[in-house]
């Protein structure tokens, strides 16, 4: 063979082990460059997929399924451009933390490729339990069982279906490993999660009194005995991110329509969930048929895998498909509800700082029955009440620390001179009453 092309070779060899080593491609190697995709993000432009075992992960089922779970459930009956989903916000997270990553190493922080690796699978990873329309229906498919429960249960399947190689992830995510503040950048008060649903919420609504400067908090990103802090020169930008946090919670997430949307929903599954232990078989998915016939509780989900399974094959479209052929159910009270959502004829919802009178509340119950001819035990579907409540920040466990100029550590709203995040650390609670706009009508 010609020395000089052996010469080439070797030099070639060597200067793109050197670019790729310089340029932080902790995970990747010569065979995994098939696998190195860019994913066009309308949020932060061109994100690339860091390693092959990410690329594996995004690949599964069990994150594809994202794609069908919107981010936002109902809020898009009131801000139409809210169609983004579960997929769009892990892999924007997932984006984030590796810019998270990098500022703090960059600080002198020890962070090796594989604790990297494993912080962006714990993030991307951190929504994969959430079930059909996200929140709205976490409590009535299944019984009293959280989303992050279920988050866990699918990634242990995961690790063992990738021969333990998400043990650092699951470690990262259960707060079980010793540098703290990898957990602190997947779950807490100033985490990647809410920084990127906070940006990523606000530019599909339209609302822009939550844009974050999410660039700037992250380069003022910092690390002082194993906690995460931001740098003093950060301050404003935190004080932002929380003053945007309260006013995306009023102004989009417990906006009146979007608890009306929500509340609607919910009503119909809890109908459902009714008329099937009673015996009716009502046209569902074979898997959401399983769920409304079924009482599933946690031990379950734990005891047997099928359950998770089945689980894993739900989405928006099983729930909506089902509503809309509800329409038609021979149960007045199933078949009223659901064409009041497809139509958008929502619940008139009334929210207040004091309880509603119990007196109006019987009112509109009697209208209730007499309108729709149904027992006084049905009532409740069509006349409730409930409380919503918003809290931007909590001091204490998980707060946001501020690392002055001096080397000291305070909290943000010691550090900050804004009388106004006083008021943050308060928990607003509010009373909601809801009913149907027909019944109001009636009364009147």
């Amino acid at each position: 063979m010609n020395v000089n092309l052996v010469s080439y070779r070797a030099l070639n060899f060597f200067i793109s082990a050197i670019v790729i080593k310089n340029s932080n491609f902790c995970a990747l190697g010569f065979e995994s460059l098939n696998k190195k995709k860019i994913i066009n993000d309308p949020v932060y432009g061109f994100i690339t997929i860091p390693s092959e075992l990410v690329f594996d992960l995004i690949q599964h089922p069990y994150v594809q399924r994202l794609r069908y779970i919107k981010q936002l459930g109902m809020t898009h009956l009131v801000y139409p451009g809210a169609l983004h989903t579960r997929f769009h916000h892990a892999i924007g997270a997932m984006h984030l933390m590796g810019l998270a990553v990098e500022t703090i190493r960059s600080k002198g922080q020890a962070i090796s490729c594989e604790e990297e690796e494993a912080a962006n699978i714990a993030i991307l990873l951190h929504d994969i339990g959430h079930g059909p329309f996200s929140h709205a229906l976490e409590h009535t498919i299944v019984e009293g069982i959280p989303h992050e429960h279920i988050s866990r249960l699918l990634m242990d399947n995961l690790n063992h279906e990738f021969e333990g190689k998400l043990e650092l992830a699951l470690d990262i995510f259960n707060d079980r490993y010793h540098k703290k503040f990898l957990h602190q950048l997947v779950s807490g008060q100033l985490d990647i999660d809410r920084m990127d649903y906070l940006n990523r919420d606000s530019f599909f609504t339209g609302v822009s009194e939550g844009v974050i400067s999410f660039d700037r908090i992250i380069k003022m990103l910092n690390v002082v005995d194993d906690q995460l802090v931001v740098e003093e020169k950060g301050i404003y930008s935190i004080e932002k991110f929380l003053i945007a946090r309260r006013l995306m919670y009023w102004q989009v997430y417990l906006h009146k329509t979007v608890i009306a949307a929500e509340q609607l929903l919910v009503k119909i599954l809890e109908r459902a969930k009714e008329l099937s232990a009673q015996g009716q078989r009502l046209f569902a998915s074979p898997c959401f048929a399983y769920f409304l016939n079924n009482s599933i509780s946690r031990d379950d989900f734990q005891n047997d895998p099928r359950n998770l399974e089945r689980f894993t094959r739900l989405d928006d479209n099983d729930i909506f498909t089902s509503i809309k052929v509800w329409c038609d159910d021979k149960d007045l009270i199933l078949s009223t509800l659901c064409k009041h959502l497809i139509k958008r004829n929502l619940y008139q919802v009334e929210i207040s700082n004091e309880p509603p009178s119990l007196e109006k509340i019987q009112d509109l119950a009697e209208n209730t029955t007499h309108l729709y001819e149904i027992d006084d035990d049905d009532t409740s579907y069509f006349v409730f009440t409930d409380t919503i409540k918003n809290n931007a920040y909590n001091v204490g466990n998980g707060s946001i620390k501020i690392l002055m100029k001096d080397g000291t550590i305070q909290d943000i709203t010691t550090a900050s001179d804004n009388s106004n995040l006083e008021a943050l650390v308060r928990t607003v609670q509010k009373y909601i009453l809801c009913y149907l706009k027909e019944v109001k009508l009636f009364n009147d």
